[in-house]
């Protein structure tokens, strides 16, 4: 990827906007039906985007401890959706460049099935899959996997370090050209360029190896978005890509800056760790047009989904206090402390009432961008030449028209002033990002 090019991937996560799906328009069955998940990735490909990205979360989301509104928050469309690791082998099938990435939690799985899931997925796609390596934040994952809550912040990062290294440890535990399939002498294997990991930590103990050769990137794409201080380090230390929340260019430049010079303290090229902060785009004829269809979606947004959801991540029963008044001081959090940061923030920042707020983020957590092609594409390459960002997650409201607008109309704008790709430049994702290539 020219250095001048920005990243561009698509966030697929059904019901991400919470009133879009409503639209006339809108196919909310996205969230369970191939055929529409082909249908995305394949727009994705013809827009030359560099992967379509999947979150996953393993339980329907419920404010805990609060009862009042775990029925709310339960009912919340973002939580029906596939195992990604399922879906990616299906739509690697169906496209020939665009990248695969999905989700895998370090607190709910073990090193050696990531590995090998992954390398798996590498394979078939010809050097084409992504690992999304979070450590959860939704306590209700933890009760669907035997335990009654995650475990705290801290140890949650120790783990995922850790989880990581043996990962990438086992990605490259055969050397090139181990495997010969030789007929004539009848060795299959060079015995000597497999290697145990023989890894014993204080979380793991893997003697490996994978059960399959090096894959077509050796290492598969990491993709991290954690915003805390350990996050910052873990990302700096272990990822290629950095997804982000910031909706402000200062904020975001400063981010990027701090990412990268933890990088580079790691011994890391910081050219080589991409930002990406997210953004929902509403798309039209004219800026006008495009803020009357943001309205239109965002009046389908049932008052007490968004309540719900603004709940799960304030940790505190919201409708013990006025819903007209301010946000109050929230309680410490266990879970996504970055989420819940930006949303008291945000509230204060722009004087919100809890009402307000919740309808606020019932649109989405990213960075909303209105208006016309040409506008977006002036915020979209004003931000990349800030130095805030390297490219940018595209989170659309809905399916299929949030998509298909954002294709076919920004990205068109976007290649007219030389900001994307016309065409890919590689056979992998690696060189679709522009990162690391390993032999």
């Amino acid at each position: 990827m020219s250095g001048n090019m920005m990243s561009l991937a698509l966030f697929m996560f059904p019901g991400y906007h919470f009133g879009a799906w409503r639209l006339p328009e809108a196919i909310p069955g996205i969230d369970l039906g191939i055929d529409h998940y082909i249908r995305a990735a394949q727009l994705a490909e013809e827009g030359r985007m560099d992967a379509i990205f999947f979150e996953d979360q393993a339980a329907i989301p419920r404010s805990n401890n609060i009862l009042a509104g775990d029925k709310f928050a339960a009912a919340s469309p973002r939580g029906i959706h596939f195992d990604p690791m399922v879906l990616l082998p299906a739509l690697a099938m169906v496209t020939r460049h665009l990248g695969v990435a999905g989700t895998a939690t370090t607190s709910f799985n073990d090193p050696y099935s990531v590995a090998r899931r992954f390398a798996s997925i590498d394979f078939i796609s010809k050097g084409r899959a992504a690992w999304n390596m979070v450590t959860s934040f939704n306590e209700n994952e933890a009760q669907n996997f035997g335990l009654d809550a995650l475990a705290d912040h801290a140890t949650r990062y120790e783990r995922a370090g850790e989880f990581v290294d043996v990962v990438t440890g086992l990605w490259e535990s055969w050397e090139k050209g181990a495997i010969t399939r030789d007929k004539e002498s009848g060795v299959y294997f060079d015995v000597e360029k497999m290697h145990f990991l023989q890894h014993k930590g204080k979380y793991f103990n893997v003697r490996g190896p994978l059960t399959m050769d090096r894959s077509p990137q050796v290492r598969p794409v990491i993709l991290q978005a954690g915003a805390s201080d350990p996050g910052r380090a873990l990302a700096a230390r272990t990822a290629d890509v950095v997804f982000t929340l910031q909706t402000n260019v200062e904020e975001a430049r400063a981010f990027r800056a701090d990412v990268r010079a933890r990088a580079e303290a790691f011994g890391r090229d910081p050219d080589m760790v991409k930002i990406l902060p997210g953004i929902t785009p509403f798309v039209g004829r004219t800026d006008q047009e495009a803020q009357e269809s943001r309205e239109r979606m965002r009046d389908l947004i049932p008052e007490d989904l968004a309540l719900g959801y603004l709940m799960q991540h304030a940790g505190t029963d919201l409708r013990q206090y006025d819903l007209n008044g301010p946000m109050p001081d929230l309680p410490e959090s266990n879970a996504g402390k970055t989420h819940q940061s930006m949303i008291l923030n945000y509230a204060r920042k722009h004087g919100l009432s809890i009402l307000q707020t919740a309808r606020h983020f019932g649109q989405g957590n990213h960075m909303p961008v209105v208006g016309s092609p040409v506008t977006i594409a002036d915020t979209l390459q004003h931000w990349k030449e800030s130095g805030a960002c390297d490219g940018f997650l595209v989170v659309p409201p809905y399916f299929p028209g949030g998509i298909e607008d954002f294709v076919r109309q920004v990205i068109p704008e976007l290649q007219r002033r030389g900001a994307f790709r016309k065409e890919y430049s590689g056979p992998h994702l690696r060189d679709h990002l522009g990162v690391t290539r390993y032999a």
